[in-house]
Order: structure tokens, then C-alpha cells, then sequence
């Protein structure tokens, strides 16, 4: 497939979801006046809210690769192996960053390097450990046989 065709699927999709968000807003008499994608229903809606889902997951897979080169990405699945929080966290600001256009080209494994070592110090806090020692008053060793 080439870039043409890629595009052109991801921009058919983006209008079928947009489509569909669109036109469930107030369609049928299932929805009741609930806000869209929290329609009172059973199974059906549990399957387009799990497809929605996996359409979301799909659009950021898509993002990433095109925003991280291939070392990049492959330390960013290694760390989520380890930390699925914090890899999730860095996906997040990684896409926030191109879409605010403060990317100028794929982010090498040093730029995610840098990336994460920010974010480690912002996250990092001074453990301080309290002490605090009970005293052992009714003891017998003060008695020394007396």
C-alpha cells in the first residue's frame, strides 16, 4: 500500500467515525435522552463502545509510528512492558506534542531518552523516613536485683 491509499483509508474511517458519533445523538428511542455513547441499551451498545475503543487504540498506534522512529519505539514498548503507566503517560505527551506542532521530525531514541528523564524529575520525591522509637519504661533493668 502506498502513502496515497493509507491516507485515504484513515481519512474514510475518521469520516465513519465522525459519522457515527454524529448521528447517534439523538436517534431512536433507545437513547432516551442520554448523551451520545451512553445510550440505555444492552449488548449492542457495549459492542460499539468496545469498537470505538479499539478504533481509538488504532488511531494512536498510527500516531506513534508516525511520530517515533523504529529504536524509539522499541524502547517506548520495552518500558511499557516494565511500566504500562508511564509508557502511557509519555504516548500522551508525545501526541499532544505533535499536534501542537513542538515536533519537527520522528523523535530518535535520544530525544525519548531526554523525554523521560524529565518526566522522572518531575515525578521524583525526597522520601524522608520518620524515626520514631518507643521507650520501654516498665522495664526490669533498672532494678538490678534490688
Amino acid at each position: 500500500m502506498s502513502d496515497d491509499d493509507l491516507a485515504a483509508i484513515r481519512a474514510r474511517r475518521l469520516a465513519e467515525m465522525k459519522a457515527a458519533q454524529g448521528g447517534s445523538a439523538g436517534a431512536g428511542p433507545s437513547s432516551m435522552g442520554f448523551p451520545p455513547g451512553m445510550a440505555a441499551g444492552g449488548p449492542q451498545n457495549n459492542e460499539e463502545q468496545a469498537e470505538k475503543q479499539r478504533q481509538m487504540e488504532e488511531m494512536r498506534r498510527n500516531m506513534l509510528f508516525t511520530i517515533l522512529d523504529n529504536v524509539a519505539r522499541e524502547r517506548l514498548a520495552r518500558i511499557k512492558i516494565v511500566k504500562a503507566e508511564k509508557a502511557r503517560a509519555v504516548e500522551d505527551l508525545l501526541i499532544r506534542m505533535a499536534q501542537t506542532g513542538q515536533l519537527r521530525g520522528k523523535v530518535t531514541e535520544q530525544a525519548l531518552i531526554g523525554l523521560l528523564e524529565q518526566i522522572n524529575e518531575q515525578n521524583q520525591h525526597e522520601t524522608k523516613i520518620t524515626y520514631n522509637r518507643r521507650r520501654d519504661d516498665d522495664s526490669d533493668d533498672d532494678d538490678f536485683g534490688l
